[in-house]
C-alpha cells in the first residue's frame, strides 16, 4: 500500500481500543481550551498522524528499530468535553489511569500543554514522583492564568506542588523570550529545577548537556519527557500557539530526545502543534519525527548492529 493511502493512524500502525498486550501506545489528546493565546491544537493529533505517513520504521542515525522491539499501537484519542476545561482534566486523568492498568508506555500527542498535568497525575499514582525533561520556550510555572489554577502555563507549578515530579531531577531546556516578572523563570530554580535557557544552547550541540542529564537522573529513576513544539524556533516549527524567537534548532530537538536513551522513560508527550498556523505541514511532520524518536529512546529499544 502506498504511504499516501490506507489507514491514517499514527505511523500507519494498527489501531486498538485497548492497551492490553501493547508495549507502547500512541494516544491523541485533542485539547486547546487551556491555551492563553492562539488556539487550534485540538487539531494537532489528527494532523500529526496525517504527516506521520512519511516516517519510515528504521532510524538511520541511532540504528533503532522500535517496531522490531515493541508491540506499538495507536490507541486513538481521549474523548474530551470541548466546553469545560476542568471536566477535560478529569477525563484525561481517568483515561490514562485506565490505560496504565496495563504494562504500557504512553506516548501522547497534544493538544495544548495542559494535558501533561493530568497525565502526570496518573503516572505518579503508578510510579511515584518522576524525573522530568521539559523542552519549552516557557517555564509553565505561573501560579494562575486569568484566575485559573490549571491552564497550559501553570501545569509544572502544580506538578511540583502535588509532588508528581521530583524538582531535583527536573530539567527545563529552551526557556527564553519575555515574561511578566522574574518569577516566571526563577520560581522553578528556587525549587531545585535545573533551567537551561535557550541562549545557553545557541550554536552548539546539546549531546553534552544530555550526557549530564543522564548522569544526574540515572538509569533507574522513572523519567518523563514533555516536549512543547514551541521550544523549537519558529523558523522550523511555526505552527504553534505561542511562538518565540531564538529557539532551539530541529537538530537540537533530535539531540535532546536521542539523549534520553539510557533513562527509564515511562512516558512522553509532544504538545502544542496548531495546524491552522502550520500552512506547509512542516511543523506536524517534524512533530511526527520527534515522536518516532521518542519510541526509539524507550528503554530496551533494539539497535541494529
Amino acid at each position: 500500500m502506498p504511504r499516501f493511502a490506507g489507514n491514517a493512524s499514527m505511523f500507519r500502525l494498527p489501531v486498538s481500543e485497548t492497551a492490553d498486550g501493547v508495549d507502547a501506545g500512541i494516544i491523541g489528546v485533542p485539547l486547546d481550551i487551556g491555551t492563553s493565546n492562539r488556539n487550534g491544537t485540538r487539531y494537532g493529533p489528527r494532523q500529526v498522524r496525517a504527516e506521520s505517513v512519511l516516517v519510515r520504521p528504521y532510524n538511520m542515525a541511532t540504528r533503532a528499530a522500535p517496531f522490531d522491539s515493541f508491540q506499538v499501537a495507536d490507541l486513538g484519542d481521549v474523548a474530551l468535553n470541548p466546553y469545560n476545561l476542568s471536566a477535560c482534566i478529569e477525563i484525561i486523568e481517568q483515561h490514562y489511569s485506565a490505560v496504565l492498568e496495563n504494562a504500557v508506555t504512553p506516548v501522547s500527542i497534544g493538544g495544548d500543554h495542559t494535558i501533561t498535568l493530568p497525565i502526570l497525575r496518573a503516572i505518579a499514582r503508578k510510579h511515584g514522583p518522576v524525573a522530568l525533561i521539559h523542552v519549552d520556550a516557557h517555564a509553565d510555572v505561573n501560579d494562575t492564568m486569568f484566575g485559573e489554577p490549571v491552564a497550559h502555563g501553570t501545569i509544572f507549578r502544580r506538578a511540583i506542588e502535588e509532588k508528581l515530579v521530583d524538582p531535583r531531577s527536573m530539567f527545563q531546556i529552551g526557556l527564553r523570550a519575555t515574561g511578566y516578572a522574574a518569577e516566571d523563570f526563577d520560581w522553578a530554580r528556587d525549587q531545585g529545577v535545573t533551567v537551561v535557557q535557550a541562549e545557553a544552547c545557541w550554536y552548539k550541540s546539546l549531546a553534552p548537556l544530555m550526557e549530564e542529564v543522564r548522569r544526574l537522573i540515572g538509569p533507574d529513576q522513572p523519567a518523563y519527557l514533555s516536549f512543547d513544539i514551541d521550544g523549537l524556533d519558529p523558523s522550523v516549527a511555526p505552527g504553534t500557539g505561542t511562538p518565540e524567537p531564538g529557539g532551539l534548532t530541529g537538530s537540537q530537538g533530535l539531540e535532546i530526545i536521542r539523549g534520553c536513551y539510557g533513562l527509564n522513560l515511562i512516558g512522553c508527550d509532544l504538545v502544542e502543534v496548531s495546524p491552522p498556523y502550520d500552512t506547509t505541514g512542516n511543523t506536524a511532520l517534524l512533530a511526527a519525527n520527534l515522536l518516532f524518536e521518542m519510541l526509539c529512546a524507550l528503554p530496551a529499544c533494539k539497535r541494529r548492529i
